[in-house]
């Protein structure tokens, strides 16, 4: 073999040796097609829709009250805040089954209205609006009217279960969450 073809393949052979050491991909997160959403938990002032199948007096529409529950005929005070609808669901069959109402219940519980979001600082118009699920940090905005023109617009300061976290215009908004719009700095 000649000098040049064997110093070629010893060259290649490094190139793929530090290229394969060269790559962070096992540094980066991964990426998912879709966020993780964790579960919607309830809270004081979502309104659900609740289907009884067989019962149409306890279907209707029922509104998580200030102490965390709703109140329902026939099976009175169900605890629903901090829990999700599934878990309301198997809260009322069990009562339902206790209560010898109805001995197999079957039923349905949806979220009709979630609790407003509110929106604070360098925004056209403050204040309280209603929760759509999906919903960004910049819908949450242009529902407020949009940024002033003093508006910090790469990022928000979002208050969360007492928690605040900077969040850019595509972060999630959830339920109860109070995002706040800072003027932006001289110089940026």
């Amino acid at each position: 073999m000649k000098p040049y073809v064997s110093l070629a393949w010893v060259a290649l052979i490094a190139l793929l040796a530090l290229a394969g050491c060269s790559s962070k991909s096992g540094d980066l997160p991964v990426l998912t097609a879709r966020p993780e959403v964790p579960a919607y938990r309830l809270g004081p002032g979502d309104r659900l829709a609740i289907r009884v199948l067989g019962a149409d007096e306890l279907s209707g529409q029922y509104s998580v009250q200030d102490d965390g529950t709703i109140r329902m005929l026939m099976v009175g005070e169900v605890p629903a805040a901090g829990l999700t609808p599934d878990q309301v669901q198997a809260k009322i069959e069990d009562k339902l089954r206790s209560g010898r109402y109805i001995t197999e219940p079957r039923l349905a519980v949806a979220v009709l209205t979630y609790r407003p979001y509110f929106i604070l600082g360098e925004v056209a118009t403050p204040g309280a609006y209603p929760y759509v699920s999906g919903m960004k940090v910049l819908s949450a905005v242009a529902a407020g009217g949009g940024f002033t023109y003093r508006a910090n617009q790469k990022y928000v300061v979002i208050t969360r279960n007492g928690d605040d976290y900077r969040a850019d215009t595509l972060a999630f908004v959830q339920p109860d969450d109070i995002i706040r719009v800072y003027e932006r700095a001289l110089l940026d």
